[in-house]
Protein backbone atom coordinates (compact mmCIF):
# COMPACT_ATOMS: atom_id res chain seq x y z
CA UNK A 1 0.00 0.00 0.00
CA UNK A 2 2.63 2.05 0.98
CA UNK A 3 4.42 1.60 -2.51
CA UNK A 4 0.40 2.21 -4.22
CA UNK A 5 0.49 5.53 -2.72
CA UNK A 6 3.85 6.55 -3.53
CA UNK A 7 3.00 6.13 -7.16
CA UNK A 8 0.14 8.84 -6.70
CA UNK A 9 2.30 11.17 -5.44
CA UNK A 10 3.59 11.08 -8.90
CA UNK A 11 0.67 11.59 -10.70
CA UNK A 12 0.29 15.43 -11.45
CA UNK A 13 3.69 15.11 -12.19
CA UNK A 14 3.24 12.55 -15.17
CA UNK A 15 0.68 13.72 -16.90
CA UNK A 16 1.96 17.13 -17.70
CA UNK A 17 5.09 15.87 -18.58
CA UNK A 18 4.20 13.77 -21.08
CA UNK A 19 1.48 16.82 -22.03
CA UNK A 20 4.65 19.17 -22.52
CA UNK A 21 6.48 16.47 -24.50
CA UNK A 22 3.49 15.81 -26.71
CA UNK A 23 2.64 19.76 -27.55
CA UNK A 24 6.81 20.63 -27.85
CA UNK A 25 6.96 17.57 -30.56
CA UNK A 26 3.59 18.53 -32.48
CA UNK A 27 5.14 21.63 -33.67
CA UNK A 28 8.08 20.46 -35.36
CA UNK A 29 10.70 22.53 -34.61
CA UNK A 30 12.99 19.88 -32.71
CA UNK A 31 15.07 19.32 -35.96
CA UNK A 32 13.20 15.84 -36.09
CA UNK A 33 12.29 14.53 -39.23
CA UNK A 34 8.14 13.38 -39.43
CA UNK A 35 8.51 9.92 -39.06
CA UNK A 36 10.71 9.74 -35.96
CA UNK A 37 8.37 12.45 -34.43
CA UNK A 38 5.23 10.32 -35.26
CA UNK A 39 6.56 7.34 -32.86
CA UNK A 40 8.24 9.72 -30.39
CA UNK A 41 4.62 11.20 -30.03
CA UNK A 42 2.56 8.29 -30.28
CA UNK A 43 4.94 7.09 -27.05
CA UNK A 44 4.53 10.01 -24.94
CA UNK A 45 0.17 9.78 -25.95
CA UNK A 46 0.77 6.00 -24.98
CA UNK A 47 2.47 6.69 -21.62
CA UNK A 48 -0.53 9.60 -21.27
CA UNK A 49 -2.82 6.36 -21.38
CA UNK A 50 -0.93 4.50 -18.97
CA UNK A 51 -0.51 6.65 -16.47
CA UNK A 52 -4.49 7.65 -16.58
CA UNK A 53 -5.76 4.36 -16.87
CA UNK A 54 -3.29 2.97 -13.66
CA UNK A 55 -1.88 4.96 -10.83
CA UNK A 56 -4.66 7.53 -11.33
CA UNK A 57 -8.39 5.75 -12.16
CA UNK A 58 -7.29 1.96 -10.56
CA UNK A 59 -5.45 3.38 -7.66
CA UNK A 60 -7.17 6.13 -6.69
CA UNK A 61 -10.37 4.11 -6.94
CA UNK A 62 -9.22 1.05 -4.87
CA UNK A 63 -7.59 3.98 -1.96
CA UNK A 64 -9.92 7.18 -2.27
CA UNK A 65 -12.91 5.94 -4.38
CA UNK A 66 -14.45 2.15 -3.20
CA UNK A 67 -18.22 2.88 -3.67
CA UNK A 68 -17.37 5.28 -6.71
CA UNK A 69 -19.05 3.99 -10.46
CA UNK A 70 -15.27 2.97 -11.45
CA UNK A 71 -15.06 0.38 -8.62
CA UNK A 72 -17.68 -1.77 -9.98
CA UNK A 73 -17.19 -5.03 -11.18
CA UNK A 74 -17.90 -3.81 -15.23
CA UNK A 75 -15.81 -1.06 -15.14
CA UNK A 76 -13.21 -2.58 -12.98
CA UNK A 77 -12.58 -5.74 -16.29
CA UNK A 78 -12.68 -2.82 -18.38
CA UNK A 79 -10.03 -0.37 -16.81
CA UNK A 80 -7.48 -3.57 -16.52
CA UNK A 81 -8.34 -4.23 -20.29
CA UNK A 82 -7.27 -0.30 -20.70
CA UNK A 83 -4.33 -0.72 -18.64
CA UNK A 84 -2.87 -3.69 -20.68
CA UNK A 85 -3.69 -2.47 -24.11
CA UNK A 86 -2.06 0.73 -23.19
CA UNK A 87 1.09 -0.81 -21.69
CA UNK A 88 1.55 -2.71 -24.46
CA UNK A 89 0.95 -0.14 -26.68
CA UNK A 90 3.65 1.83 -25.04
CA UNK A 91 6.28 -1.06 -25.46
CA UNK A 92 5.76 -2.00 -28.88
CA UNK A 93 6.07 1.46 -29.96
CA UNK A 94 9.72 1.70 -27.95
CA UNK A 95 10.33 -1.27 -30.69
CA UNK A 96 8.46 -0.02 -33.75
CA UNK A 97 10.64 3.13 -33.19
CA UNK A 98 13.66 0.84 -32.65
CA UNK A 99 13.25 -1.05 -35.51
CA UNK A 100 12.42 2.18 -37.62
CA UNK A 101 15.72 3.79 -36.47
CA UNK A 102 17.51 0.49 -37.64
CA UNK A 103 16.06 0.65 -40.91
CA UNK A 104 17.27 4.09 -41.50
CA UNK A 105 20.92 4.18 -40.28
CA UNK A 106 21.68 0.30 -41.95
CA UNK A 107 19.60 -0.38 -45.06
CA UNK A 108 19.68 3.00 -46.64
CA UNK A 109 17.93 1.09 -49.95
CA UNK A 110 14.82 0.54 -47.63
CA UNK A 111 15.28 3.81 -45.87
CA UNK A 112 13.49 6.18 -48.78
CA UNK A 113 10.24 3.65 -48.43
CA UNK A 114 9.90 3.04 -45.26
CA UNK A 115 10.96 5.73 -42.72
CA UNK A 116 8.17 7.64 -43.67
CA UNK A 117 5.53 9.32 -41.98
CA UNK A 118 2.41 7.61 -43.99
CA UNK A 119 4.29 4.09 -42.93
CA UNK A 120 4.77 4.87 -39.62
CA UNK A 121 0.67 5.96 -39.00
CA UNK A 122 0.20 2.54 -40.82
CA UNK A 123 2.80 0.92 -38.47
CA UNK A 124 1.17 3.06 -35.35
CA UNK A 125 -2.30 2.25 -36.24
CA UNK A 126 -2.09 -1.51 -36.65
CA UNK A 127 -0.04 -1.93 -32.84
CA UNK A 128 -3.04 -0.22 -31.25
CA UNK A 129 -5.42 -2.40 -33.07
CA UNK A 130 -3.40 -5.69 -32.17
CA UNK A 131 -2.26 -4.44 -28.34
CA UNK A 132 -6.14 -4.19 -27.80
CA UNK A 133 -7.82 -7.00 -29.66
CA UNK A 134 -4.47 -9.68 -27.10
CA UNK A 135 -5.66 -7.44 -24.55
CA UNK A 136 -9.74 -8.75 -24.24
CA UNK A 137 -9.18 -11.72 -22.27
CA UNK A 138 -8.09 -9.91 -19.39
CA UNK A 139 -11.46 -9.28 -18.77
CA UNK A 140 -12.94 -12.18 -18.47
CA UNK A 141 -10.31 -13.16 -15.62
CA UNK A 142 -11.80 -11.38 -13.09
CA UNK A 143 -15.01 -11.92 -10.57
CA UNK A 144 -17.01 -9.78 -8.70
CA UNK A 145 -14.99 -9.59 -5.00
CA UNK A 146 -18.65 -9.40 -3.67
CA UNK A 147 -21.64 -8.16 -4.20
CA UNK A 148 -24.19 -5.78 -2.10
CA UNK A 149 -27.80 -5.49 -3.61
CA UNK A 150 -27.35 -6.89 -6.68
CA UNK A 151 -24.79 -4.84 -7.86
CA UNK A 152 -21.34 -6.43 -7.98
CA UNK A 153 -17.80 -4.74 -6.46
CA UNK A 154 -14.65 -4.40 -7.19
CA UNK A 155 -12.33 -7.59 -9.39
CA UNK A 156 -10.12 -9.92 -8.41
CA UNK A 157 -8.69 -12.63 -10.17
CA UNK A 158 -10.74 -16.18 -10.76
CA UNK A 159 -9.58 -19.35 -8.89
CA UNK A 160 -8.89 -21.09 -12.32
CA UNK A 161 -6.98 -18.41 -13.66
CA UNK A 162 -3.67 -20.07 -11.19
CA UNK A 163 -5.16 -23.48 -12.22
CA UNK A 164 -6.18 -23.34 -15.51
CA UNK A 165 -3.60 -24.72 -18.63
CA UNK A 166 -5.28 -22.58 -21.05
CA UNK A 167 -4.98 -19.08 -18.77
CA UNK A 168 -1.46 -20.02 -17.97
CA UNK A 169 -1.12 -20.09 -21.80
CA UNK A 170 -2.07 -17.24 -22.06
CA UNK A 171 -0.30 -15.38 -19.44
CA UNK A 172 2.99 -16.75 -20.75
CA UNK A 173 1.64 -15.30 -24.24
CA UNK A 174 1.05 -12.09 -22.82
CA UNK A 175 4.76 -12.13 -20.97
CA UNK A 176 6.31 -12.82 -24.27
CA UNK A 177 4.39 -10.27 -26.18
CA UNK A 178 4.83 -7.86 -23.30
CA UNK A 179 7.95 -6.80 -22.46
CA UNK A 180 9.67 -10.18 -24.04
CA UNK A 181 9.77 -10.28 -27.50
CA UNK A 182 10.51 -6.68 -27.38
CA UNK A 183 13.53 -6.76 -25.39
CA UNK A 184 14.97 -9.22 -27.30
CA UNK A 185 14.08 -7.33 -30.90
CA UNK A 186 15.60 -4.09 -29.06
CA UNK A 187 18.56 -5.75 -27.97
CA UNK A 188 19.05 -7.56 -31.53
CA UNK A 189 18.56 -4.14 -33.14
CA UNK A 190 20.48 -1.68 -31.30
CA UNK A 191 23.69 -4.54 -31.62
CA UNK A 192 22.94 -4.73 -35.34
CA UNK A 193 23.14 -0.88 -35.05
CA UNK A 194 26.11 -0.23 -33.40
CA UNK A 195 28.11 -2.65 -35.76
CA UNK A 196 26.87 -1.20 -38.56
CA UNK A 197 27.63 2.15 -37.73
CA UNK A 198 31.50 1.22 -36.40
CA UNK A 199 32.15 -0.19 -39.18
CA UNK A 200 31.27 2.53 -41.52
CA UNK A 201 32.91 4.83 -39.00
CA UNK A 202 35.87 3.12 -39.71
CA UNK A 203 35.47 3.42 -43.38
CA UNK A 204 34.07 7.28 -43.34
CA UNK A 205 37.84 8.44 -41.14
CA UNK A 206 40.02 6.40 -43.69
CA UNK A 207 38.58 8.39 -46.19
CA UNK A 208 38.06 12.31 -44.58
CA UNK A 209 40.84 14.66 -44.19
CA UNK A 210 42.04 14.79 -40.69
CA UNK A 211 40.49 17.83 -38.53
CA UNK A 212 37.50 18.12 -40.72
CA UNK A 213 34.14 17.33 -39.57
CA UNK A 214 32.35 14.76 -40.18
CA UNK A 215 28.30 16.12 -40.18
CA UNK A 216 27.26 12.60 -41.35
CA UNK A 217 28.60 10.79 -38.51
CA UNK A 218 27.68 13.50 -35.99
CA UNK A 219 24.39 13.07 -36.61
CA UNK A 220 24.40 9.01 -36.73
CA UNK A 221 26.05 9.60 -33.38
CA UNK A 222 22.92 12.16 -32.44
CA UNK A 223 20.70 9.53 -33.67
CA UNK A 224 22.39 6.96 -31.47
CA UNK A 225 22.38 8.45 -28.26
CA UNK A 226 18.61 9.49 -28.68
CA UNK A 227 17.94 5.29 -29.74
CA UNK A 228 20.07 3.95 -26.82
CA UNK A 229 18.78 5.88 -24.03
CA UNK A 230 14.95 5.44 -24.89
CA UNK A 231 15.36 1.67 -25.30
CA UNK A 232 18.08 1.52 -22.35
CA UNK A 233 15.84 2.78 -19.75
CA UNK A 234 12.78 1.42 -21.27
CA UNK A 235 14.91 -2.42 -20.61
CA UNK A 236 15.94 -1.18 -16.83
CA UNK A 237 12.82 -0.56 -15.72
CA UNK A 238 10.57 -3.23 -16.80
CA UNK A 239 13.34 -5.44 -15.60
CA UNK A 240 12.22 -6.09 -12.25
CA UNK A 241 8.56 -6.68 -13.43
CA UNK A 242 8.89 -9.41 -15.70
CA UNK A 243 11.33 -10.75 -13.13
CA UNK A 244 8.95 -10.99 -10.58
CA UNK A 245 6.28 -12.20 -13.20
CA UNK A 246 8.28 -15.26 -14.57
CA UNK A 247 9.05 -15.57 -10.63
CA UNK A 248 5.43 -15.72 -9.87
CA UNK A 249 4.38 -18.50 -11.94
CA UNK A 250 7.64 -20.74 -11.01
CA UNK A 251 6.59 -20.68 -7.48
CA UNK A 252 3.38 -20.90 -5.54
CA UNK A 253 0.87 -18.27 -5.70
CA UNK A 254 1.22 -18.11 -1.78
CA UNK A 255 4.70 -16.21 -2.04
CA UNK A 256 2.40 -12.69 -2.65
CA UNK A 257 1.00 -12.95 -0.18
CA UNK A 258 4.45 -12.32 2.27
CA UNK A 259 5.72 -9.26 2.10
CA UNK A 260 8.74 -9.71 -0.10
CA UNK A 261 6.62 -10.75 -2.80
CA UNK A 262 3.89 -7.25 -2.22
CA UNK A 263 7.14 -5.49 -2.02
CA UNK A 264 8.92 -6.67 -5.13
CA UNK A 265 4.97 -6.44 -7.20
CA UNK A 266 4.82 -3.48 -6.19
CA UNK A 267 8.00 -1.74 -7.32
CA UNK A 268 7.79 -3.77 -10.80
CA UNK A 269 4.50 -1.87 -11.31
CA UNK A 270 6.05 1.27 -9.70
CA UNK A 271 9.17 1.38 -11.97
CA UNK A 272 7.15 0.21 -14.85
CA UNK A 273 4.37 3.40 -14.58
CA UNK A 274 7.88 5.56 -14.24
CA UNK A 275 9.13 4.48 -17.50
CA UNK A 276 6.24 6.11 -18.91
CA UNK A 277 7.82 9.64 -17.84
CA UNK A 278 11.41 8.98 -18.88
CA UNK A 279 11.43 9.59 -22.41
CA UNK A 280 10.42 13.54 -22.17
CA UNK A 281 13.64 13.70 -19.82
CA UNK A 282 16.01 11.77 -22.18
CA UNK A 283 14.64 14.21 -25.04
CA UNK A 284 15.73 17.01 -22.81
CA UNK A 285 19.16 16.03 -22.37
CA UNK A 286 20.35 15.00 -25.59
CA UNK A 287 18.23 17.08 -28.41
CA UNK A 288 19.66 20.64 -28.14
CA UNK A 289 16.60 22.08 -29.95
CA UNK A 290 14.05 20.10 -27.67
CA UNK A 291 15.60 22.04 -25.24
CA UNK A 292 15.08 25.36 -27.00
CA UNK A 293 11.46 24.97 -27.87
CA UNK A 294 10.78 24.09 -24.19
CA UNK A 295 12.37 27.15 -22.80
CA UNK A 296 10.41 28.81 -25.72
CA UNK A 297 7.38 27.65 -24.40
CA UNK A 298 8.14 27.80 -20.60
CA UNK A 299 9.18 31.37 -21.06
CA UNK A 300 6.76 32.73 -23.79
CA UNK A 301 3.62 33.31 -21.35
CA UNK A 302 5.95 34.90 -18.67
CA UNK A 303 6.35 37.16 -21.49
CA UNK A 304 3.05 37.90 -22.38
CA UNK A 305 2.61 37.84 -18.70
CA UNK A 306 4.95 41.03 -18.72
CA UNK A 307 3.72 42.38 -21.62
CA UNK A 308 0.44 42.67 -20.31
CA UNK A 309 1.65 44.18 -16.83
CA UNK A 310 3.38 47.11 -18.42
Amino acid sequence: MILERSQLLTCPVLPAVNLVAIAVLLRGRCGLSRCITRYLVAMAAGALTVIISDPILKMMRLIYFPHSLLNTWAACCLLEVLVSAATESCVWFTMAFTFDRFVAICCLKLKARYCTERVATVVIGGLCLLCSLESIPWYFVYEPEYVINGVAWACQEKPSFYHSATWASYEVLHLLLTPCIPFVLILLFNALTVRYVLVVSRGRQRLTRQGTKDTELQSRRRSLILLFTISGSFILLWTTKVLFHIYHRLVPYSFVDNVMGMVAESTGDMLQVLSSCTNTFIYTVTQTPFRAELRRGITYPLHWILQFVK
